[in-house]
């Protein structure tokens, strides 16, 4: 799943190339048509995604792992879920998008004349996507980004100036829920997934399991530092890359989540897992449990 690192790499992608546009070139792009090939990817009706065409981009930003278009004073609020993507092409097919089996759930094409424009028609712009069957992918046509439930209950942003040291000792005071579920909740925190909270929990070298509420002041300080190092290497590490890398870019980048197995790059222990139903957390022993393995769900109840 696409985390802030990603999204906010994707929007500066987009941004350069909507409304980031010299004069010259035209300023910035405007919608030339939309086609919708899954119609329950749509979660509003009003606006109808046909009220776009015509509309210039005037900005593109970032709520949580929320990607937003402001297409003056329309915006196309896009949650990517697990298995969705944004996939950029300089010359978009020119076929009707229709709805059906393919991956393909929205295409927005851009008035945008590029010296790969071969004359038939075909624009820059975007495609949509998602894989598998748990179709979770979700855009939004609002006026404004607050009316999407989701992003108005969004907690605060971790790399965010106003976020420091005390932001997150209050978010953390009394809570008694684990330490990864509370990074994970976006109520409480916005941008940070599976796989981030695994990365930052590995950095500040804290349990996962770890009772938030109980954490010491230097565990604490810990998370805090690990919190805004790793996500800002994250986001630096993305940046500039076009859309089509920045998956590959993301799992070359993670230490420890998704590496079940190989070895930990900071004390050469293996890295372990424990799996959940849908998902999975990887750390390691050595280096935020003192040693001692967690007991996998799927076999014994967890040591803590």
């Amino acid at each position: 799943m696409p985390e802030l690192p990603e999204v906010e790499a994707l929007a500066g992608f987009l941004r350069q190339r909507l409304v980031e546009r010299p004069a010259a070139e035209g300023g910035a792009a405007v919608v030339a048509e939309v086609g919708v090939g899954a119609i329950n990817v749509l979660k509003t009706f009003d606006p109808p995604p046909s009220a776009l065409a015509g509309l210039p981009v005037t900005g593109v930003a970032r709520h949580g792992k929320w990607l937003d278009l402001d297409l003056d004073g329309l915006h196309v609020v896009v949650h990517l879920s697990r298995a969705g993507w944004l996939r950029w092409s300089e010359q978009l097919p020119t076929t009707p998008v229709r709805p059906g089996k393919s991956p393909l759930a929205l295409r927005v094409r851009f008035a945008i004349d590029t010296e790969n424009d071969d004359g038939d028609g075909g624009r820059p712009g975007f495609d949509l996507t998602e894989q598998g069957t748990q179709k979770r992918l979700a855009v939004h046509v609002v006026r404004d980004p607050s009316q999407i439930p989701a992003i108005a209950s969004l907690g605060p942003d971790p790399l965010d100036d106003s976020f420091d040291l005390a932001a997150l000792q209050a978010l953390l005071a009394g809570s008694r829920q684990q330490v990864k579920g509370l990074l994970r909740e976006q109520s409480v925190l916005a941008g940070v997934g599976n796989a981030y909270s695994d990365e930052v929990l590995h950095a500040a070298r804290i349990s996962p399991f770890a009772v938030s509420g109980k954490l010491d002041d230097d565990e604490v300080s810990r998370l805090f530092a690990a919190l805004k190092d790793v996500l800002r290497s994250a986001v630096a590490a993305a940046s500039g890359k076009p859309a089509s890398q920045l998956k590959d870019a993301k799992r070359a980048g993670m230490r420890v989540h998704g590496r079940t197995g190989e070895t930990c790059p900071v004390c050469g222990d293996v890295v372990r897992e424990v799996s959940f139903a849908d998902r999975s957390l990887q750390y390691c022993a050595t280096c935020q449990t003192g040693g001692k393995p967690l007991a996998d769900r799927r076999t014994s109840t967890f040591l803590r």
